[in-house]
């Protein structure tokens, strides 16, 4: 357990017993759907389907993919292509990349730990920490983390063409408050505890509180309540400096047009991003972090069960606060982040019990073919040869810029 928080035993069973006793609040977002089979089905996970997985990324356009299984113990280790195609190094599972949006998570985890440390409250306005930096009042750390804010994703705006907007901010360095104005120079897409929209821009406010109420920095805050406790070797948040530190994959943009070249984007600030992106990590490290998060290590067991009341995104997916559920064929559900920043795309999900977890990346983006790729590495984690196929599977939208349509 974190020092500091205050969190409400430790015992799996308790926290599912509050899952299902807890009142329904429709302010809250309860869950439109009911959550799925907390227990792994029987069969274990299919190395050669995730192995397929990782090679139809390739066949779309990865130089690389890599996918990590830790189940109860037992770790699975698979990795395809290249993780620099300049000098021809094969990636390999222990490679580190940048995190993207499961980013996110590390964050709202920061926020519940203060929450549990009663130095705010998730319905507390957010003007109540931040005077005067939101117009509408009414938006509440809940809103913020639930991504039902209203607020406008300043990312549609830079990234509205990828590679130019890239590089435009490839080297710059922003603060907090600028990438907020920039979004609050749009009208608001909803209503403060509205429809679920995703926005990059919530978790910029949310990197704010942080900071104001820690009174240090966000990368400060990630390392002394979770990467340190954790003893996640492999992790780091390097803003504003733009090297990887360490073995590492190369990310590659896919050009806008029709073309097949590709932009190596490894070395950047991640500073349009920042508290809602800007993690570097491993799949060891996000497999340990998942699974402690839903082991109840890193909160209360009140607060896992906040971050578990979920919103309907699609018919097989919700979002809870600064946490995505993934309904799979085999009548599980599972619970993590996906994420993307330029040249990188990750998914990071564990079990109901946190015994069973995968992190399977691909060193590419802009490219919707490699985005749904990545889904299947959850079937064969943890569903195994019990997988069936979807013949309807929602799209997958990048967390980048999320109403532009890629190809």
């Amino acid at each position: 357990m974190v020092p500091g928080t205050t969190r409400a035993g430790t015992v799996l069973g308790a926290v599912l017993l509050s899952l299902l006793t807890a009142p329904a609040h429709a302010a809250h977002a309860p869950s439109p759907v009911p959550e799925r089979a907390a227990a792994l089905p029987a069969a274990a996970p299919d190395p050669v389907a995730l192995r397929a997985a990782l090679r139809s990324a390739l066949a779309n356009g990865a130089p690389g993919a890599l996918a990590r299984v830790d189940d109860n113990g037992r770790a699975h280790r698979l990795a395809e292509g290249l993780a620099d195609r300049g000098t021809k190094r094969a990636i390999t599972a222990e490679d580190r990349f940048r995190i993207g949006s499961v980013t996110k998570t590390f964050t709202t985890v920061v926020l519940l730990q203060l929450v549990d440390e009663g130095v705010l409250k998730l319905d507390d306005p957010v003007v109540k920490h931040l005077p005067g930096a939101l117009p509408d009042k009414r938006i509440t750390v809940r809103h913020l983390l639930g991504n039902r804010s209203g607020l406008y994703d300043y990312t549609n705006t830079l990234f509205a063409r990828t590679v130019s907007g890239f590089e435009a901010v490839r080297n710059k360095v922003f603060t907090h408050r600028q990438l907020l104005d920039l979004s609050l120079a749009k009208a608001a897409t909803g209503s403060p505890g509205g429809a679920y929209a995703y926005s990059n821009t919530n978790f910029v406010v949310a990197g704010m509180l942080i900071e104001k109420l820690t009174g240090t920095s966000t990368g400060t805050a990630y390392r002394e309540r979770i990467i340190t406790p954790l003893k996640l070797a492999d992790t780091f948040y390097v803003h504003p400096d733009t090297a990887l530190p360490g073995k590492h994959s190369r990310g590659y943009l896919t050009s806008d047009g029709s073309g097949t070249s590709l932009v190596d984007a490894t070395r950047q600030t991640a500073s349009w991003a920042q508290s809602a992106g800007a993690i570097i990590s491993s799949a060891r490290d996000l497999n340990t972090f998942f699974s402690a998060l839903l082991r109840g290590e890193l909160t209360s067991a009140a607060r896992l069960t906040q971050m578990r009341r979920w919103t309907a995104v699609n018919s097989t997916q919700g979002y809870g606060l600064g946490l995505r559920r993934r309904d799979l064929s085999c009548g599980v559900s599972v619970y993590g982040h996906t994420g993307a920043v330029q040249g990188y795309y990750t998914y990071s999900f564990t079990s109901g019990d946190g015994k069973r977890s995968v992190t399977s990346f691909a060193n590419a983006s802009n490219n919707a073919a490699v985005l749904n790729t990545l889904p299947r590495t959850l079937e064969a984690a943890f569903c195994g040869t019990q997988a069936t196929a979807r013949t309807a599977a929602p799209a997958e939208r990048e967390d980048i810029a999320p109403d532009v349509v890629r190809r």
